[in-house]
């Protein structure tokens, strides 16, 4: 069974940081590109950060660049995501993603999401 489990959410003025985990079980960690997205309420849910599954390569959305960065522990199985600077329109559910992609067809899996309120 696969479980992507994301922690560290919280309550945080603005200003503050907070560093998000997922853990993921059931799946060869290493061979998945990981992502974090987020959705506030009455939004959509957009792509925040992404790293893939080799190389240093990282993308992040507009938005955060230069506040948020995303990083990966293949021996822990585990992204996180350290967010600097944050802003009150940072307040979302942030969910962990995780795709395995090949020529013939793509494997998905979400996390539960973990909510960020930041507010003073």
């Amino acid at each position: 069974q696969v479980q992507l489990v994301e922690s560290g959410g919280g309550l945080v003025q603005p200003g503050g940081s907070l560093r998000l985990s997922c853990t993921a079980s059931g799946i060869t960690f290493s061979m998945y590109a990981m992502s974090w997205y987020r959705q506030a309420v009455g939004k959509g849910r957009e792509l925040v950060a992404s790293i893939p599954s080799v190389g240093p390569s990282t993308n992040y959305s507009a938005s955060v660049k230069g506040r948020f960065t995303i990083s990966r522990d293949n021996l822990k199985n585990t992204v996180y995501l350290q967010m600097n600077s944050l802003k009150p329109e940072d307040t979302a559910v942030y969910y962990c993603n995780a795709l395995l992609s090949s020529t013939s067809y793509n494997v998905m899996y979400w996390g539960q999401g973990t909510q960020v309120t930041v507010s003073s």
